[in-house]
């Protein structure tokens, strides 16, 4: 009764109320499961090799190894995933990973690696089934805003738990990823409940946005076809994306001791709170867009502003122009103005504007695998290719990388999208003629 009720209530108050209990669902539910992906990365490991590779790197690629399978799962899983089996399925997946981490500590070290695979496995549904919940309505920008906003604030936060527990309880840098998990266990399942009540998309949302429908395999490869060239330039441009973000966010601790921060556990989450509330008002602002192909533009401009941003603050950087602190900050905020646009908004949009039967996290999820499939080759190529290089001088040198070549990728984007409309027009005149 008490369940009915809610969802009867935010049914029948769809403005400030319902957005706002969304974007609490949404951003704590996932706030939570980054608890229990990326506390592990607070660690130094130091001085731990293996096979001639440095622990920490490994035990990331074992972790994205498996997030990456998880996101070409997703792509069937997460396409054709009905409403009524989201929420136990979001628990099911993290209960599981959260068992990988009790593994993780305990086993031997070697096999460590193997605990820290599976611990991935579940870990990269949830996005998807998350923004299921959110995707095909009117506001979806702004609940999107606050969903993404989840992963900039709780990569810092959840690692500035894991290094407090290590500094001022004695835990040890193998025991600390479960423990931090254990403390976000009781909020997930409450936030995951509340997530579970959010009404489905109201007519006048499907009238706006297009009617979100699961996907057959018939239904997703002539999806494909259709938009072929489109989806391979977005995901391409999003696989730097994702490699650049990755590295920023799996190596920070050794980024920022570079540049002067040592045994300060609020660094990381001092500079992502910013990050959080400049994207969250960006990405929001967009709702006041109401014509869907201006928006996908808009989305495009903004993927490309971060991308430049990327590569000018650290120029800036670099010139003695800014301080460590702004360019860390910098540097986040432009992958993040790439990044986000992909989780959500852009595909949603994507969607909306061509009318097409579809779901967002088809688009998301084809994205997705290959990006953390691109995040796993740059820690390889780092490790074999550029072995001697510091991880900071690596990534200096990657900003400027992924700065030129996503800022060509996503011009080109622009202009085939633009060309997909102007054929889109011509084909309405040459049907009404």
């Amino acid at each position: 009764m008490v369940n009915k009720a809610i969802t009867g209530w935010l049914d029948k108050n769809r403005g400030v109320v319902f957005s706002l209990y969304a974007m609490v669902a949404a951003f704590c539910t996932y706030t939570c499961m980054y608890a229990f992906r990326k506390p592990f990365t607070a660690a130094a490991f130091a001085d731990l090799t293996y096979w001639g590779i440095e622990l920490k790197t490994l035990l990331i690629i074992s972790q994205i190894f498996g997030y990456t399978i998880s996101k070409f799962l997703g792509i069937k899983v997460v396409s054709e995933m009905t409403a009524n089996r989201r929420a136990i399925s979001i628990l099911i997946l993290v209960v599981i990973a959260e068992l990988a981490l009790l593994g993780f500590w305990l086993a031997p070290t070697p096999y460590k690696l193997i605990f820290l695979f599976l611990n991935g496995l579940p870990l990269g549904m949830i996005w998807g089934l998350v923004f299921s919940f959110l995707e095909g309505r009117r506001n979806t920008e702004l609940l999107g805003a606050g969903l993404s906003v989840s992963f900039i604030f709780s990569s810092g936060f959840v690692k500035s738990i894991g290094k407090y527990l290590m500094l001022n309880w004695g835990v040890s840098e193998f025991a600390m990823p479960f423990w931090t998990g254990a403390i976000f266990m009781i909020p997930l399942i409450f936030f995951t409940w509340m997530l579970n009540r959010i009404p489905p998309p109201s007519a006048s949302d499907e009238a706006q946005r297009t009617k979100r429908i699961p996907m057959s395999s018939s239904e997703r490869w002539e999806f494909f076809k259709k938009f072929a060239g489109g989806i391979i330039m977005l995901t391409v441009i999003y696989m730097f994306l994702t490699a650049f973000r990755d590295l920023r966010d799996n190596y920070a601790l050794e980024i920022l001791e570079a540049v002067g921060f040592v045994n300060d556990a609020a660094i990381f989450t001092k500079t992502e709170v910013p990050i959080a509330f400049i994207v969250l008002i960006v990405m929001a602002s967009i709702m006041l867009i109401k014509n869907n192909q201006k928006a996908l533009m808009v989305n495009h401009w903004i993927v490309l502003g971060g991308i430049l941003l990327i590569g000018i603050s650290t120029f800036a950087f670099q010139a003695g122009l800014i301080s460590a602190y702004l360019w860390m900050v910098s540097v986040g905020l432009g992958s993040y103005l790439g990044y986000v646009p992909f989780n959500c908004i852009l595909f949603d949009r994507f969607i909306a504007t061509y009318k097409t039967l579809a779901n967002a996290g088809f688009l998301i999820y084809i994205a997705d695998s290959f990006g953390y499939l691109s995040s796993v080759t740059v820690l390889l190529y780092k490790n074999f290719g550029q072995a001697d290089v510091s991880w900071y001088d690596f990534f200096v040198s990657f900003c400027y990388f992924t700065t030129l070549f996503g800022a060509i990728l996503t011009i080109a984007s622009i202009i085939y999208f633009k060309n997909q409309h102007s054929k889109n027009l011509n084909k309405a005149v040459f049907t009404l003629s």
